[in-house]
């Protein structure tokens, strides 16, 4: 069976979230403010059912008025029209794949800026725990420069 573009969303959301997309269904229903980006993937991803469930009809349609030594009867000529209707329940689908893609690009792009802080004060608190104790009446050495926590230097590169 061909894998629809229903079957490919689900895939591309639960690759990017690592859960199945039963548990997503639940996560985006009842904790929605915890992560907006998972409730906007799962409200396409149900625009997409239905779309998805729309090509299926009419390519069954379809298909029944078009196959070999079928002719059809003057009642279901009314039913020709069903390839324009196929193309915009494609075109929709194809705009919901696309929307669910750019969340998923979105979500995996801000993941590295929430991740990088974190990282950064997980470094600094290393480079700070190497320095040495001293023992009370004991001069102290001189202190070492800081660990520095913030953005790091530009690269040099086309601006977008």
């Amino acid at each position: 069976m061909p894998t629809t573009m229903l079957d490919q969303a689900t895939a591309m959301i639960e690759n990017a979230w690592g859960q199945p997309i039963e548990a997503l269904e639940v996560l985006g229903v009842r904790r929605p403010s915890e992560d907006p980006l998972l409730r906007c993937a799962m409200h396409t991803r149900a625009a997409l059912a239905i779309t998805d469930s729309a090509v299926t009809v009419h390519q069954d349609r379809l298909h029944a008025l078009s196959r070999r030594g079928y002719v059809p009867d003057f009642y279901e000529l009314d039913r020709i029209p069903e390839t324009v209707k196929l193309r915009v329940a494609h075109a929709e689908s194809r705009a919901y794949l696309q929307a669910i893609r750019r969340v998923v690009e979105a979500r995996e792009a801000a993941a590295p800026e929430v991740a990088a802080p974190a990282v950064r004060l997980a470094q600094a608190a290393v480079a700070r725990s190497g320095q040495t104790r001293h023992a009370p009446g004991a001069v102290p050495e001189p202190p070492s420069p800081a660990a520095v926590v913030g953005p790091s230097a530009p690269t040099t590169g086309p601006r977008r």
